[in-house]
């Protein structure tokens, strides 16, 4: 049985797009054919549960009986991926949590894969959430993801300063989430699909959709340059998955 994998996305401060970049992961490990699960802790409403309706369970993380429906079934469940879209707010209290149940410990020991992708936002308090997360890392692969998905302008950092705190982790990597033509993700968004079903041209039920044929394209330039991230650090090696023949609609 392959080892299993959990991927955490998530920021301590909102509005900075990770539900975005939860769905460009299960959108990038279903075309490379990775078995793949995701929980939403958005609870009770959940955003990426709109999007990927069948492999989605919305928790409330905060809660033992929910932690148990996720950690518990991580060696029974036949998914080897398990995503987990963490809330607004609730990564550095989600990290405690995993030390306190022993999982950080069992990532070190490498029993389980794990990984952070932590979304920054552009002021100082984004990079003041490395200093939070730190202590949380030793075991895990650590991704510091830029998404400009808002518009988003890193102004603010100062260079030096970024560099202060970004090499305080060791062997973080940096991500950069380009930004998407605002009426293509405005259209995704209303199509309530995933973005390989709309580049597809199909409903939430795989049925004949009629898109726009530029937003379309605007959208498959646009994730085959976010996979081209996800192909630069070696995703798919990172959860344990072998190499296949992506099923790429782009």
């Amino acid at each position: 049985m392959a080892k299993p994998a959990v991927v955490v996305v998530g920021a301590d401060k909102g509005g900075v797009g990770k539900t975005t970049v939860s769905r460009t992961l299960l959108d990038y490990f279903s075309a490379n054919n990775v078995p793949t699960r995701a929980f939403d802790t958005e609870s009770p409403r959940g955003t990426l549960k709109r999007f990927h309706p069948d492999i989605t369970e919305i928790v409330d993380m905060t809660t033992t009986s929910d932690q148990m429906k996720i950690f518990d079934t991580l060696n029974a469940s036949s998914p080897s991926v398990t995503v987990i879209d963490v809330r607004a707010g609730l990564l550095s209290p989600a990290l405690a949590s995993l030390r306190d149940i022993g999982f950080l410990d069992a990532a070190k020991a490498g029993q389980i894969t794990f990984a952070v992708f932590h979304i920054l936002g552009p002021s100082i308090a984004s990079l003041d959430e490395i200093a939070e997360t730190a202590g949380f890392m030793t075991g895990a692969k650590y991704f510091l993801v830029k998404n400009f998905i808002n518009d988003t302008q890193f102004f603010q950092w100062d260079q030096a300063t970024y560099n202060s705190y970004f090499h305080r982790i060791k062997d973080a990597t940096e991500l950069t989430i380009p930004k998407l033509n605002e009426m293509a993700y405005e259209q995704v968004e209303v199509s309530s699909v995933p973005f390989l079903k709309f580049v597809a041209n199909k409903g939430i039920n795989d049925e004949a959709a009629n898109y726009s044929f530029v937003l379309r394209g605007y959208v498959r330039h646009w994730l085959a340059n976010v996979w081209s991230e996800f192909d630069r650090i070696r995703l798919t090696d990172i959860v344990g998955s072998k190499p296949a023949t992506r099923n790429s609609e782009k």
